[in-house]
């Protein structure tokens, strides 16, 4: 499979991507397994707790469901794994404020409670910022791909003068070493 990336597959980056969406799968997909064996009705709000957090079938199907997304972009890798770790970090935020408003509603159907809320929001930002480092800064490094696409014209020219560097070099005669 070849992806459309401007990082190469072995570029360090990677590593943090795949394992901010592995470690966060992981954990998500751990809840939702605990609440599938607490036999949890669907859409229970009488407050049945999983680790500190109120649960039901639903979140708990929501919670494997996204706990496996993050896993298949660990195991894939490259700028899926940071962009799949961008999108759903921005959705557990979103999460977290629309249930923080749902609390105690009849339309919290995820039986969500403030330590949920919480937890969205901890879980949303940990999975953003897995996502966007190296990839949202205001100072990165000229050779960085993500400044290097953002700024073409300007990479272009500082390419042109490295390889007329490296050109010259190449073109001037080797000199012996004096001991």
């Amino acid at each position: 499979m070849r992806l459309k990336d401007e990082l190469p597959v072995d570029h360090p980056l990677n590593r943090v991507y795949r394992f901010g969406a592995g470690i966060c799968g992981l954990l998500l997909l751990v809840f939702g397994c605990l609440g599938f064996a607490g036999s949890l009705s669907a859409f229970s709000t009488d407050g049945q707790r999983i680790a500190g957090l109120s649960t039901n079938g639903l979140l708990s199907t929501v919670s494997v469901v996204f706990g496996l997304l993050l896993i298949v972009a660990a195991v894939i890798g490259g700028n899926l794994a940071s962009t799949v770790n961008i999108v759903v970090g921005v959705l557990f935020v979103a999460s977290g404020f629309v249930h923080l408003f749902l609390i105690g509603r009849r339309g919290n159907v995820l039986d969500f409670g403030m330590s949920n809320v919480i937890f969205s929001f901890l879980m949303g930002l940990l999975v953003m910022t897995f996502g966007m480092y190296g990839r949202v800064s205001g100072g990165l490094p000229h050779d960085n791909p993500y400044w290097r696409r953002r700024h073409p014209e300007r990479a272009g020219r500082e390419a042109a003068v490295v390889r007329a560097g490296i050109g010259a070099a190449a073109r001037e005669p080797a000199r012996a070493v004096e001991r």
